[in-house]
């Protein structure tokens, strides 16, 4: 892993915590308010900080290293930062919401909204990592 790939997975990882406050503490926000009796106080949820910049650090390295092992130069990065999103979205995004809804007596269409926003979530981070190219050797026009 060289010097790219770690400030590939640093960019990655600080999108991912951007888009996730977009989604959960923006457009989602009214929904969580709804269900306050579910979830942590404000106070008690800015403690899990921590927690949350872990998370976000692991996606985001875990993202970029997942993608430059399976890059390949032959192919349109586009393409492949798309179907890498949906891949992900598949594996992580929509089975944790799916889980939670298991898990919490959470309304359906909460976890619909929450599938939905993580999943285009993971495309916008599959499409970025696609533009970095994290295996591209110099900062050139991506082919």
């Amino acid at each position: 892993m060289d010097k790219r790939f770690w400030i590939c997975g640093t960019v990655v990882s600080f999108a991912a915590l951007l888009l996730s406050f977009l989604v959960h503490g923006l457009l989602l926000a009214p929904d969580y308010a709804a269900l306050v009796h579910e979830y942590r106080d404000a106070r008690d949820g800015a403690r899990q900080l921590p927690w949350v910049l872990l998370a976000h650090a692991l996606l985001g390295f875990a993202m970029t290293w997942i993608f430059s092992v399976g890059f390949a130069h032959d192919r349109r990065p586009l393409r492949q930062g798309l179907r890498f999103g949906v891949a992900m979205a598949l594996v992580a995004a929509v089975p944790a919401c799916l889980l939670a809804y298991a898990a919490q007596p959470l309304p359906a269409g909460f976890i619909v909204r929450q599938a939905a926003l993580g999943s285009a979530s993971m495309v916008l981070l599959g499409l970025l990592l696609a533009w970095l190219q994290p295996r591209r050797r110099a900062f050139t026009a991506p082919h």
